[in-house]
């Protein structure tokens, strides 16, 4: 890697600080009062230690999971009350370029699964029901 694309990667790299202080420059208040959210997205990256932990919360669902965890609205500094959804939706915008869901995220291990991935063939049966884990759910047989 050349010297400016290092130095260009260091000076763009999002970490829940910049993000906080990103929603306080757009939403008004101080960045205190949105780090938690911003670190509740970023903390699975001890995870994987890479951009790939993005996968487990940077979606669709994970803004949901953010406004349930957090609920509907932070009120800041100011006194301003703001939708946890907008900071969610932004942290993604700024991470992704837009707001993926979890398919958008898992389509690639479906396209090309570790082997590992797929060895659920186990067998159940009982009382003339054979079930059958497979990727997309179960697989049920009246014998």
């Amino acid at each position: 890697m050349n010297p400016e694309t290092a130095v260009w990667k260091s000076l763009n790299k999002m970490t829940p600080l910049k993000h906080a202080e990103s929603t306080a420059r757009k939403w008004g208040g101080e960045w205190q009062d949105y780090i938690a959210i911003h670190d509740w997205f970023d903390e699975t990256k001890v995870h994987t230690g890479d951009w790939t932990h993005r996968a487990l919360r940077h979606h669709s669902a994970g803004i949901q999971w953010a406004v349930e965890k957090f609920g509907h609205a932070v009120v800041n500094s100011c006194n301003q009350t703001i939708a946890v959804k907008l900071i969610a939706e932004q942290h993604l915008m700024e991470d992704c370029g837009f707001i993926p869901t979890p398919k958008d995220w898992l389509k690639c291990l479906g396209a090309h699964p570790e082997p590992w991935m797929l060895k659920v063939g186990k067998v159940y049966q009982t009382q003339g029901l054979s079930i059958t884990p497979t990727i997309d759910g179960l697989k049920v047989a009246v014998r």
